[in-house]
Parts: structure tokens; C-alpha cells; sequence
């Protein structure tokens, strides 16, 4: 009988004889491969991928490198094959057959712990929830229940075979870990979501969700766009430039210092009803002002960030007043705003919560 075999946050060898590589699934769309035959070698690189399942186990998986070589991988994870197809940038082409196995024994950090946890929503595998807290695990999502046993409810609840997860981008920041996902979890919807961790272990989840719609005026999906992370060494001046923009411009409403915020030559927007640029921006706010809505800052609660990349928690009112919490994940170029995906969920009554802590 075939079980499901944890690809994403694990690593594999594959042996292809005089050379090996170690692939690091470190998420759907991401890999990392270190050359460790012949030895001396040495090459690294992180790619982007694209991933899709042949059957149960076994995957289709392609890259483009910076050098301008194209690799197709099919993977069978079950078997412990792997065929690649490598076209060089000077078009020279290579095949090869060779062994996939399973590097153990590594260590995960949280980031990959995450993303196993998040991919067992659809692989069905058991390990992941480990890296969860027995015996402490805060829950925020208000429509789930306090602890392990509330998270396993609602797992109950889903019909058979229907969720899927596939994990975008995924961050670190200290304690805390926040992804963005798309998922189908009681219909199809994106997410992001936040952990904080203790001693290796998940003790805290917040998240925002919302239904997928189509593409924006420009084209951009709720979940496309850069994934790339670079820039470490710019994570606090990063997360200081967004939590200025956020309290100065959405909170405050000086929206004379948007340009010194953000972009006004490249600002790639993300949220559904939004076209790029200032314009497309200055466009929506207009809509709100003439139709008598909202979109009211009133507390940033949290500012996470990863190199280029910072997302912040803050609530407020929406449309007609709603209770809402924005989600606002934003990428940075050279001290400025340049891309912008966010999630706007509605908090519900107090009566309808299943837990006692609070959306924040």
C-alpha cells in the first residue's frame, strides 16, 4: 500500500553517479540545490519551481537557473528514481537517469516546519503535527476551536480528500514564521498565516483568509508575483520603512508622503480591485471617498519581516464600518514600496467565536 511521502521541507540526494545534488523542497515553488559530487565542486542555487503530480508520489519538477540552463526532473519519491533532462544555456542537452533518496535525519528549521505542517493538510501525513505544542497552542483563527483539539475538529469537519495547500512564499522572522498559501480549505481561498514558536515548537497561530477572485485590473492575482528572498542584511530598516507607511499614510492619512514610501514608478499591486501604480491606488481611494466607505487603520499590531519582504498585522474598518483585520505583506526595493499583496477578513461577533483569544 502507498503512503504519502513528505516532500516539502525535506531534503534529497540524487545520485546521478559521477555527479550528486541535494534538493531542498523548501515549498512548492522553491528549491535549493547544492552540488556535493564531484567533490570540490560546490555549486548552489536557489530556484524557483514549478511542481506538479504525475500520480501519488511521484512529480514533474522544472527550473530555469541564472545561467540560463532549463532542468525537467521526474521524480518518484516512492520509488527512489529520478530522471532529469538539463538543456544548457548553449542548448547542449543531458539526460540522465539516477537514485532519489531521502537525506534524514536533518534538522528542520521552523520555517520547514511550517510548510510540512501546511502541506499534511493535504498529504494527510502525521509527523508534521508534531512540531505542534501539546500542551500549549494558542489559537486565534476565531472559527476554531482552543488547542490541538479544536485544529483536529475542524480537520474532521473537511470532506474527504478536498484540501489542498500550496505554500507561496514562507518567512522567517525570530519566534515567528508567516506564510502565504493558497488552499482549498472548505472551498478554494488564499491565506496567510502566522506561528510562534517556543523551544521548536508551534504555541501560537494567528491568520487572515479570504475566497480567491480573479485577476486585479492589471492583470495580478491575489497570490503571483516575486517570491525571491534577498536583502537580509535589510530586514529592520525594511520592517521600520513599511510600520512608517502603514501608521504615517493607512493610519494617519498624510498622503502626502506616499512617495516617500513608496515607488511612484514601480508599485506592482496584489489586491483585487486595485490597479498598479499610484494611480491605480489613488483610483480605489476616490471610489471609497464618492461611495461614502471606509478603510480605516486603527493599531498595527504586528511587523514581521524576512530581507525584502515585511507583512503587517493591523486592524480596523472596512467598507461600512465592518470590524476588519488587514493582513499587508509588501516587498522593497532600494528603501522603497514596490509590490503589495494584502487580506481583508471581517472579525466576527464575539458570540460566534470558539475561542477566547482574540483575532490579534
Amino acid at each position: 500500500m502507498e503512503h504519502n511521502i513528505e516532500v516539502i521541507g525535506n531534503k534529497f540526494k540524487a545520485d546521478f553517479g559521477q555527479m550528486a545534488f541535494q534538493l531542498h523542497f523548501e515549498s512548492a515553488t522553491q528549491m535549493t540545490f547544492a552540488q556535493i559530487l564531484p567533490e570540490g565542486f560546490g555549486s548552489s542555487e536557489t530556484v524557483q519551481t514549478t511542481m506538479v503530480e504525475i500520480r501519488p508520489n511521484v512529480y514533474m519538477i522544472y527550473w530555469k537557473e541564472k545561467s540560463g540552463t532549463t532542468v525537467t526532473h521526474v521524480e518518484d519519491f516512492q520509488n527512489e528514481i529520478v530522471y532529469t533532462n538539463i538543456t544548457l544555456a548553449d542548448n547542449t542537452f543531458i539526460n540522465l537517469k539516477g537514485t532519489l533518496t531521502k537525506i534524514k535525519n536533518t534538522k528542520m528549521d521552523n520555517k520547514q516546519k511550517v510548510v510540512a505542517l501546511l502541506k499534511s493538510l493535504e498529504t494527510g501525513a502525521t509527523e508534521p503535527v508534531g512540531y505542534i505544542n501539546p500542551n500549549k497552542y494558542i489559537q486565534h483563527n476565531l472559527a476554531v476551536g482552543e488547542g490541538l483539539a479544536g485544529f483536529g475538529e475542524v480537520l474532521k469537519a473537511l470532506p474527504p480528500n478536498s484540501a489542498k495547500a500550496n505554500t507561496v512564499r514562507a518567512f522567517q522572522d525570530g519566534d515567528f514564521v508567516f506564510t502565504h498559501t493558497e488552499y482549498n480549505f472548505f472551498g478554494p481561498k488564499i491565506g496567510f498565516d502566522i506561528f510562534r514558536f517556543e523551544d521548536g515548537k508551534i504555541v501560537e497561530h494567528w491568520d487572515n483568509l479570504t475566497e480567491i477572485t480573479p485577476p486585479n485590473p492589471s492583470g495580478r492575482t491575489q497570490i503571483d508575483g516575486t517570491t525571491e528572498v534577498v536583502d537580509l542584511d535589510k530586514t529592520e530598516s525594511n520592517k521600520k520603512i513599511v510600520e512608517g507607511f502603514v501608521n504615517d499614510v493607512l493610519k494617519d492619512g498624510k498622503v502626502e508622503m506616499l512617495t516617500t514610501y513608496i515607488n511612484p514608478n514601480k508599485y506592482l499591486q496584489h489586491n483585487s480591485g486595485v490597479a498598479d501604480g499610484l494611480d491605480g491606488l489613488g483610483s480605489a481611494l476616490e471610489y471609497f471617498a464618492k461611495n461614502g466607505l471606509v478603510m480605516v487603520y486603527d493599531k498595527v499590531h504586528k511587523v514581521l519581516g524576512e530581507g525584502n519582504f515585511v507583512l503587517t498585522m493591523s486592524e480596523g474598518k472596512f467598507g461600512k464600518g465592518e470590524d476588519v483585520a488587514f493582513y499587508d505583506l509588501f516587498r522593497l526595493e532600494n528603501g522603497q514600496i514596490v509590490e503589495h499583496w494584502d487580506i481583508i477578513e471581517p472579525i466576527p461577533a464575539k458570540e460566534n467565536w470558539k475561542n477566547n483569544n482574540g483575532k490579534f
